[in-house]
């Protein structure tokens, strides 16, 4: 087997946007244990022998930028990638004592970008991670899940609210814009997670179109909630204050007219004529999708989406 060392004070490169860039390669297998800090441009890797041992193959590529302390991760395929935010978020969340701890993420992105799959399968790795980190569990019980997903969807408004708009034609046309959601309600909920550790919110049927009260529970053992929904890092009224609740921001990035492709696919997958889907896109995602991929400069962390 090929082993490579890689010390913290790698190369540097200047990238396409101006950023300081300082790249490592990491893989899911390592010598020692490895720590990918949260906001440090000190890129500082942590092991056994101060050193990153990583062999060819399946590696994931972390960089950071020192000018605005932002983390890329990119990799071949999607599994590294959920593997390496994994191990990002369990030794912080399994080393608090608090019972009402909660390390809560926001993921956000444009329609398409895979957020979903990013929040549910980084769940699933954590909650599999967690008994290795933890002390607080017995190694004969199998431990309860610590890793929960939020989504954002629950909070659009109901379709007799946007009924009594001044326009209903455009607000249903519209639907999925953040005007069509309630930032005030959604607020209230994640201030309750943080305050009390445990909150009851809505999910959302698409079958049916309207939001379904309590369907989902954050209780007291779940010690990382991912929320993931579209306007996270928006700064415009609640949603500023929404951004705030979060101790790590995640961006999940991918070209727009990929992205696009996708949510085409998707519309025509549940029925929509083609033309009816791209009318769709063109005049209600892709305004929407150009909105959010101005967030991303608010993001800690930015996700290389690629298919899957």
């Amino acid at each position: 087997m090929d082993v490579f060392s890689f010390s913290a004070s790698s190369p540097r490169c200047l990238s396409s946007e101006g950023f300081l860039l300082k790249h490592i390669r990491v893989a899911d297998w390592y010598r020692g244990s490895l720590f990918i800090l949260p906001n440090r441009c000190s890129s500082r890797l942590l092991s056994t022998h101060n050193t990153l041992a990583i062999r060819k193959g399946n590696c994931v590529q972390v960089s950071c930028s020192q000018k605005s302390e932002i983390t890329v991760i990119e990799a071949r395929c999607m599994d590294e990638i959920y593997d390496t935010l994994a191990k990002r978020i369990v030794p912080t969340a399994a080393a608090a004592t608090d019972a009402y701890f909660k390390h809560i993420i926001g993921i956000a992105g444009p329609p398409g970008a895979g957020k979903t799959t990013v929040a549910s399968e980084v769940a699933k790795r954590v909650n599999l991670l967690w008994p290795q980190k933890s002390c607080s569990f017995d190694s004969q019980v199998q431990p309860p899940p610590v890793a929960a997903v939020l989504p954002m969807d629950g909070f659009h408004l109901y379709r007799h609210q946007l009924d009594a708009m001044e326009d209903p034609v455009e607000a249903h046309a519209r639907r999925g814009a953040p005007w069509t959601f309630d930032p005030a309600l959604f607020l209230t909920c994640l201030k309750t997670l943080r305050d009390k550790g445990s909150v009851y919110a809505p999910s959302f049927d698409h079958g049916v179109g309207d939001p379904i009260e309590d369907d989902v529970f954050i209780n007291l053992q779940h010690k990382v909630v991912i929320v993931e929904g579209n306007y996270l890092f928006l700064e415009e009224g609640a949603w500023k204050e929404i951004s705030s609740m979060f101790d790590e921001k995640w961006f999940v990035d991918i070209d727009i007219d990929k992205a696009m492709e996708r949510v085409l696919r998707r519309h025509i997958s549940t029925g929509k004529p083609e033309d009816v889907a791209r009318s769709r896109v063109k005049f209600n995602d892709r305004p929407n999708a150009e909105l959010i991929i101005k967030t991303k400069k608010k993001a800690d962390v930015i996700i290389k989406s690629i298919d899957f």
